[in-house]
C-alpha cells in the first residue's frame, strides 16, 4: 500500500500563524515609510516656496509676492514688472502652487498674521506681514 503524499492540516496552520506574524511586523514598516515621504516631499516643497518667495522679494525691491496689482498665486506663476504688476520682466517663479500631501489641498490661505495657521482648510498659509509660508495642516503647523 502506498502511503499519501501532502501536507497536514496542522502543518499548514503553522505556515499560515507564520506568514501572518510577519505580515504583522512588515506593513506597518511599510505604513511609516509612507509617511516619512509624504513629509519629505512637503519639507521639499516649502523649501521650494519660500525659495521662491525670497527670489521674488529680491527682484521687486523687497516687496512680497501679491502686493502689485497681481494676486499671490499670478505673480509666482506668472511674469511680472518690477512693481508687481503683469508684465514680462521677471518670473515665473513656480509652475503651478504644489500640493500637500497630507491634506491634498493645493490652495493657499492668505491674511496677515497666524490666526489661521494649523486649520486645515488649506493646502498652504502665506502671512503676508512677515512673508512667511507654512503648511497648513494640523500636524505640521511647525513647518
Amino acid at each position: 500500500m502506498k502511503a499519501k503524499s501532502g501536507f497536514t492540516l496542522v502543518e499548514i496552520l503553522i505556515v499560515v500563524v507564520i506568514l501572518g506574524i510577519l505580515a504583522a511586523i512588515v506593513i506597518p514598516q511599510f505604513t511609516e515609510a509612507s509617511t516619512e515621504a509624504k513629509t519629505s516631499s512637503l519639507c521639499t516643497d516649502l523649501q521650494t516656496m519660500r525659495s521662491q518667495i525670497e527670489l521674488y522679494k529680491i527682484q521687486h525691491n523687497d516687496a512680497l509676492p501679491g502686493s502689485g496689482t497681481a494676486s499671490f498665486i499670478d505673480a509666482l506663476t506668472g511674469q511680472t514688472d518690477i512693481a508687481g504688476a503683469a508684465g514680462a520682466d521677471y518670473g515665473p517663479y513656480i509652475q503651478q502652487i504644489p500640493t500637500n500631501q497630507f491634506n491634498d489641498l493645493d490652495t493657499i490661505e492668505i491674511e496677515a498674521g497666524t490666526v489661521g495657521l494649523g486649520g486645515g482648510s488649506h493646502g498652504w498659509h502665506f502671512d503676508t506681514t512677515t512673508g512667511g509660508f507654512h503648511a497648513d495642516d494640523d500636524a505640521h503647523v511647525g513647518l
